[in-house]
C-alpha cells in the first residue's frame, strides 16, 4: 500500500490514507466515517451468511492506522456502529481495552442506537449532533447546514464514490474522498457498505481509492 497522501486545506496538513482515513497533524487526529461495526454480526442474526472475517479486517485496519499515525484522538463521523448490540460489540470493546487512554469522539449518525451506558462502558465521548475543533466542523450528514454557513464541515453518510469510465462504455467505480469548496465527505470505513456516486464540480478535488491506492481525479 502506498504512503499517505498529502493534501493542504485551509493551512491544515491532512493525510489521506487508502485504509479510508484522514490523519489531521495539527490536532493529531485520526477522522473516520461510517464503520459500521457489527453490521456483518446484524446481517447473520437475520439468516445471511456474512463471514465474521469481515468485521475482523477492518478492526485490524483500525488498529494499523493508530500505530502507523499515532493519533492523540480519534473522530468517528457518525456510524461508528450499525445497530443493536451483538456479539461482535464484544470484540470492539476487547479493542477499546486495548487502547484505554486514546480519547474516541463519536458525532451521533442514524444508525449509532446503542443505550448510553454502552458508550460510556466504551469511554466514547459522544456528540449528538456536530463537533466543532479548531479550523473544522464535523457532522454525520449535511443536510441541515445552512448554505450561508462559511465553516469548512467533514461529514459521511451517503458513502461517496467515483465512477471511471474506460473504452467500450465500460466502467468501474470506487469510494473516494470528495472535497467541495465547503466540506469534505469521507469514504465510508467500512468495506462492507455500497456507495453513492458523486459528481464533482470544477475547483473540487475528489481522490479514488483503487485497489489500496489513491488516485487523485481533479
Amino acid at each position: 500500500m502506498q504512503a499517505p497522501v498529502s493534501y493542504k486545506l485551509l493551512g491544515q496538513q491532512l493525510w489521506l490514507s487508502a485504509h479510508r482515513s484522514v490523519f489531521w497533524e495539527e490536532e493529531k487526529a485520526l477522522i473516520l466515517s461510517d464503520l459500521h461495526f457489527g453490521k456483518t454480526g446484524h446481517f447473520r442474526k437475520s439468516g445471511i451468511a456474512v463471514p465474521q472475517a469481515v468485521y475482523k479486517e477492518d478492526l485490524q485496519r483500525l488498529v494499523h492506522l493508530i500505530q502507523y499515525f499515532q493519533p492523540r484522538q480519534i473522530i468517528a463521523v457518525g456510524d461508528l456502529f450499525h445497530s443493536h448490540q451483538n456479539k461482535e460489540l464484544e470484540l470492539f470493546q476487547r479493542w477499546r481495552h486495548d487502547f484505554p487512554d486514546l480519547p474516541v469522539h463519536l458525532v451521533k449518525g442514524n444508525h449509532d442506537i446503542l443505550h448510553e451506558s454502552w458508550y460510556k462502558q466504551c469511554n466514547i465521548q459522544v456528540t449528538d449532533e456536530e463537533l466543532q475543533l479548531g479550523a473544522f466542523r464535523f457532522r454525520h450528514d449535511l443536510d441541515n447546514v445552512s448554505p450561508h454557513d462559511t465553516d469548512y464541515f467533514f461529514s459521511g453518510h451517503i458513502h461517496p464514490g467515483i465512477r471511471l469510465r474506460g473504452a467500450a462504455k465500460q466502467s468501474l467505480s470506487f469510494p473516494c474522498f470528495y472535497f467541495a469548496k465547503a466540506f469534505c465527505v469521507l469514504p465510508a470505513f467500512s468495506r462492507f457498505t455500497g456507495i453513492a456516486i458523486v459528481r464533482p464540480e470544477d475547483e473540487e478535488n475528489v481522490f479514488a481509492i483503487v485497489n489500496d491506492n489513491i488516485v487523485q481525479l481533479q
